[in-house]
This record gives structure tokens, C-alpha cells and sequence, in this order.
């Protein structure tokens, strides 16, 4: 069974941690498949907005203990080697995910730890089940933030908040990430309902989204991606060049007319 799956619902696709048995952690597999599956949906016209959810109890636990334990996988040879499988394995995702135009919506359940946290933070919005344990325990591990996490968090709540989590390895629930802006909405649910009405939730969020015109949507995305680090003045060139884009698309001027209604 593949360690990754693709369902699409119209102009949302679905893609899917499927490694339950291991609280759908990382394989080798399922890092190529997730990174050849958004350069397919970045060309395919049918789809606007990405769902990353995860099968079973968990979203993602990051790292595979397991193949850690045994040197295998992933985590198999000596320095060089390890430090070639994360440049061009995990670290991979978060390239793809970088320069990818979509917005993509994680449904976040269970749990989200280690490189399963800097998953959920390479995604646009966040839509979190009630109960979900959240952390970055990578020094209690022995380990550093190795797919970027430090990175991903630290642009997601701030350079004091995620060097204090990461810092600390401790584990933190939905509530508090919603506190500290990790999350956009929270599921209130019970456990064992949990995938299913935050993914629900997700779907929402995501049909909203993908009913916008396409080409604003995308050029806003890339606009904010590429000015986060720049200056005001780079900014705002980006923003008269994409702008003159999208104000001469037919999106655009359709969606004057029906205003104009």
C-alpha cells in the first residue's frame, strides 16, 4: 500500500499520510511520493487548494524511532551520507513546499511532533482538532531541527516563542497553539471523532479558498512568500508587477462585473 494517497473533492486535493501503524512518520517513500505529487498538482489545472492530512490517530510524528533506532531508512550510513539524505530527502519537502504557487491546508489530529510540527508549519493555514499534541523535541532526542523546523517555527510564532518550545522539547495541545498563533481554527470535538470533523473543517476552508480566481490567489501567496524577508520598497514592486498581472485576466474582470450586479 502506498505510503501517501491522492483523493481530489472538485478543486481540492487531498493528500494523505497512510503509515497509521507508525503515527504516519516519514519513510523514504512517502518524502519522494509528497514531493512528486505537488510538482503534479502545481500543473494541473483542475486543482486550486491542497489538504495534507494524516490516516489514522495522528497527523504526523515526524522521524520513524524505529528505522532512527536501527540506522535504516532514512537514518542509515555515516555522516556524509546522513547529511545527504536529509539535503536531498526531507529537506526536499520543505523546498517543495517553498516554491509551491497553491495554497495547501493541513487537518492536524493526534499529534504533530518533530518534523511533523514543521510540516504543519510549511503549510498556509492550519486547522487544528481540539486535543492534537504539538512539540519539537528534537534535543531531548539528541537531535537539532535537521528538515528546517527551527526555520519553519520561528516564521510561524516567532524567533523567542519557538526557541523557547524547542528548547524546552516539552509537548503543548491545540489550545495553547492557538494562543501562540500557530493555529487559524480549532475543532472542537471529541477523540475519536477527531480526523473526520477537522478534516471536515479543512474542506470548508479549502472550498472557500478554491472558488476564488485562481491567478489573484496564487500571486497573492507567492507576493507574501517573497516579501516576508525583503525590505518595503521590494515588496512593493512585486506587488505593481503581480498586480498588473491579475488586472488584466479575465478572472478579473468577471468578478468586477458580478459586483457590479
Amino acid at each position: 500500500m502506498s505510503d501517501l494517497i491522492k483523493t481530489q473533492i472538485e478543486k481540492v486535493a487531498i493528500l494523505t499520510l497512510n503509515r497509521p501503524d507508525v503515527r504516519n512518520a516519514y519513510s523514504i517513500a512517502m518524502v519522494s511520493q509528497i514531493v512528486s505529487e505537488l510538482n503534479l498538482i502545481e500543473r494541473d489545472a483542475t486543482v486550486n487548494v491542497v489538504i495534507i492530512r494524516g490516516a489514522g490517530k495522528s497527523f504526523c510524528a515526524g522521524g520513524d524511532l524505529n528505522a532512527m533506532a536501527d540506522k535504516t531508512g532514512m537514518f542509515a550510513g555515516d555522516p556524509p551520507e546522513l547529511r545527504n539524505h536529509y539535503r536531498l530527502g526531507i529537506q526536499a519537502i520543505t523546498r517543495r513546499f517553498q516554491s509551491f504557487e497553491k495554497p495547501i491546508i493541513a487537518s492536524i489530529h493526534g499529534a504533530a511532533v518533530g518534523a511533523g510540527l514543521g510540516l504543519a508549519t510549511m503549510c498556509d493555514i492550519r486547522v487544528i482538532a481540539s486535543g492534537t499534541k504539538f512539540g519539537a523535541p528534537f534535543p531531548k532526542l539528541g537531535l537539532i531541527p535537521g528538515d528546517g523546523s527551527a526555520y519553519l517555527l520561528a516564521r510561524a510564532i516567532g524567533y523567542s516563542r519557538a526557541m523557547e518550545l524547542i528548547l524546552s522539547a516539552r509537548i503543548f495541545e491545540s489550545e495553547e497553539a492557538m494562543r501562540i498563533g500557530l493555529g487559524h481554527h480549532l475543532v472542537i470535538c471529541e477523540k475519536e471523532n477527531a480526523k473526520e470533523e477537522v478534516f471536515k473543517k479543512a474542506l470548508e476552508v479549502a472550498t472557500v479558498i478554491a472558488a476564488m480566481p485562481t491567478k489573484a490567489v496564487q500571486l497573492t501567496k507567492s507576493h507574501l512568500q517573497q516579501s516576508w524577508h525583503g525590505d518595503v520598497n521590494t515588496a512593493l514592486h512585486l506587488a505593481a508587477a503581480y498586480q498588473g498581472m491579475v488586472q488584466r485576466t479575465d478572472e478579473h474582470v468577471q468578478a468586477v462585473r458580478d459586483l457590479q450586479k
